[in-house]
């Protein structure tokens, strides 16, 4: 069996004119010896390479059509950054500033505004109570830019995020004893802030980095009260006696000093170390004479270890021995 001369209609693809995109479909005649098998090989080729060029220019076309999509990101001047975010700040919207201070060092990193830029990020991830990215904001700064005249204002804030940190969103909107908890941060806090004191003893910000060391010391002292009265509530008198004295050793002017004084005397008491006791109580009277732990006679009387009369030895031994 052989064609007809005038042959067959073949579709080709591939051909584009220009950008139009148009396909061209062209004419292609046969020579009427070709037999029908040969004929059928050639249309089943061009067939199969219509259909891969047919695929190849779909996925173009999707690729194309995404990347129209997604535009790219303008970037504006280093200026409109650093006064977009100042501008935000002022209005407090504390988060838009931030985006603009993350463009701004992402995109000009070396420029005028770097250093500035760098502060107010400090400062607007801590408006956000973003205290971790803060403190990590006031280390990158202090890195970069060790000698600058604002390394002070970084070091007051890194102490300022961790001095926060620790107290958590719980605690700032519900009554949680705070010296019941782990410090964590407060410790690293007192060393940021004494790092300051240290460094730059005329800084502005010294007078509250003193105040907030104060705050420390005396949270660091109720944390030690905290398992002094645990240790009292389960009448291990020896561990209750060890925590009360640690904080008149180590925070003499905290607030809760007139109950630790009173939880080593007492506990001196029991353990029947009249010297020790004797020492606690006029301790006692001298920094805290109106205390309620002594009587309308000027007398020490409190009555602190209630429970069960138990022997020395089976509080020293925790129960495992005496009183049986």
């Amino acid at each position: 069996m052989t064609l007809s001369p005038q042959g067959l209609c073949v579709l080709r693809f591939g051909q584009i004119i220009g950008n139009s995109g148009a396909l061209l479909c062209t004419w292609r005649h046969f020579p009427a010896t070709m037999t029908a098998l040969e004929s059928i090989d050639i249309i089943r080729d061009s067939g199969m390479r219509s259909g891969l060029r047919l695929l190849l220019l779909s996925t173009l076309v999707v690729l194309v059509s995404a990347c129209a999509s997604n535009k790219q990101e303008e970037v504006l001047p280093e200026k409109t950054y650093y006064e977009n975010a100042r501008e935000a700040m002022t209005s407090g919207n504390f988060n838009e500033a931030e985006q603009n201070l993350d463009a701004l060092e992402t995109y000009y990193p070396f420029g005028r505004y770097a250093e500035q830029a760098q502060l107010d990020l400090i400062y607007a991830r801590y408006q956000n109570l973003d205290l971790e990215g803060s403190r990590a904001a006031a280390d990158r700064f202090l890195r970069l830019n060790p000698q600058s005249d604002h390394a002070d204002y970084a070091l007051y804030m890194r102490g300022l995020a961790s001095y926060n940190l620790d107290i958590g969103l719980a605690a700032r909107y519900f009554p949680i004893d705070v010296a019941a908890r782990d410090p964590g941060e407060q410790l690293q806090s007192f060393r940021d802030f004494s790092e300051l004191l240290n460094r730059y003893p005329d800084s502005q910000y010294v007078a509250d980095a003193r105040q907030r060391m104060i705050a420390v010391r005396n949270r660091m002292a109720e944390l030690e009260l905290y398992a002094a009265r645990y240790y009292v509530k389960r009448q291990a008198y020896v561990a209750a006696n060890n925590r009360a004295r640690y904080i008149i050793e180590n925070y003499p002017t905290a607030t809760v000093t007139e109950e630790a004084l009173i939880i080593l005397a007492e506990t001196f008491r029991f353990l029947e170390l009249r010297k020790g006791s004797q020492d606690a109580i006029a301790m006692l009277r001298t920094n805290f004479p109106e205390s309620d732990a002594f009587n309308a006679d000027g007398e020490f009387e409190v009555d602190l270890l209630k429970g069960e009369n138990r022997s020395l030895t089976n509080v020293v031994t925790f129960g495992l021995m005496g009183d049986e």
